[in-house]
């Protein structure tokens, strides 16, 4: 048992462990693609939520942060990041957290996608004194939010915004359904539909004499595979920081390149049904099936040995609150309780890093050498 494994049968199960090496690779792959296609990366943070994972993005060269929650711009502007858009549609009941935030010093970006939140934005802004820099979201694949480039009312809202007193930023998209592809010619034609349908509002802004001074994109799929980034300033991505199971269904990652994993320990067997019973279910794993629509299905996680190396065939086939079923994806293993005597310590692969990092409140990062620190994320929304 090598220096890793000996320090991961230590700790208390079930655990997030980050794999740092792995997590380290992963920042400098997509630091070093997006300073060849010259543009500046700003980083989603709510896929960590951890300040040393942040820290690690920025000395890598990222510029600025992107975030989920305006819990997420105190907690990292408290740790030092000034430069940070808040990339959800802004309405105005939390338009007093965002004005305190900006008045302590934060340069804040806020998104809208409607005339109705750009009237509330600047009769706000207006009352109070204050300049927001709103960003526009644009709809570049009809997966979520957002304007689409060519729709009336992207000129409708930035008028709004720009005559009403806001300063207008610029325009940002997210082709999250990059995530349904899984071949390098799909994706490279998804990321293309990013960029110049978001470059076509920007354009267009231009057009009617707007300003437009920020075109950002960004999926880790697209950021991944585009050929060119003409016309876009920024880009953004978050789950590249460690993978997962989903990603690697897309293509863009192997399983080697996981950072992210649940150390388990089996506490039980149902030998008639070919299953071992671990102490991670889905309070550890999370309810994501991401995979479950993908050409491969890993239920609810890659069983790997506590070395970090993938078993294969075996997965969490299911999982309860607290315990997890652990079998074969495509048999039935009748002498599972030999392979995974009660005790065995595992880890498991995630289908969602995001969703599996928020179970826990902290996470235990597992340097090269063997050593163990415990990294505390922002829990909760």
């Amino acid at each position: 048992m090598n220096t890793s494994s000996t320090s991961l049968m230590k700790l208390e199960t079930p655990a997030a462990v980050i794999d740092t090496s792995r997590m380290h690779r992963n920042i400098q792959r997509m630091q070093t693609r997006m300073d060849a296609l010259g543009v500046r990366f700003r980083p989603h943070a709510k896929t960590s939520k951890c300040s040393q994972v942040v820290r690690a993005q920025i000395a890598a060269g990222a510029s600025g942060i992107t975030v989920s929650t305006l819990k997420e711009a105190a907690h990292f502007f408290d740790d030092g990041i000034t430069d940070i858009l808040y990339g959800v549609g802004m309405v105005a009941n939390k338009l007093p957290q965002a004005l305190a935030l900006r008045r302590r010093g934060c340069d804040l970006k806020i998104v809208t996608d409607s005339v109705d939140s750009a009237r509330a934005i600047v009769a706000f802004g207006a009352e109070n004194g204050e300049v927001f820099e709103v960003w526009i979201e644009i709809d570049t694949d009809g997966h979520r939010s957002g304007i689409r480039p060519d729709e009336p009312a992207l000129i409708d809202v930035a008028t709004v915004l720009h005559e009403g007193g806001a300063r207008l930023g610029g325009v940002m998209t997210h082709a999250g359904s990059s995530y349904e592809f899984d071949t390098p010619e799909t994706l490279a034609a998804m990321a293309e539909q990013e960029r110049s349908g978001c470059v076509r509002a920007a354009d267009r802004l231009r057009e009617a004499g707007l300003p437009c001074p920020v075109v950002s994109v960004g999926s880790t799929p697209t950021a991944l595979s585009a050929n060119h980034l003409q016309g876009v300033t920024e880009v953004r991505a978050g789950v590249y920081v460690f993978f997962d199971l989903v990603m690697h269904n897309v293509g863009v990652c192997s399983t080697e390149d996981i950072a992210l994993s649940v150390i388990t320990t089996v506490i039980g067997h149902q030998a008639d049904k070919g299953w071992a019973i671990v102490d991670a279910g889905w309070m550890a794993m999370s309810r994501d099936r991401g995979t479950q629509n993908q050409k491969r299905d890993f239920g609810y996680g890659q069983v790997c040995g506590v070395d970090g190396a993938v078993i294969p065939g075996y997965i969490l086939r299911g999982a309860n609150q607290e315990h997890g079923i652990l079998s074969r994806a495509d048999a039935t293993d009748t002498d599972i309780a030999r392979r995974f005597p009660i005790g065995t310590r595992l880890r498991i692969l995630p289908n969602h890093a995001c969703a599996t990092g928020a179970q826990f409140p902290s996470y235990q990062a597992l340097a090269e050498e063997g050593e163990i620190t415990e990294w505390r994320r922002l829990h909760g929304s």
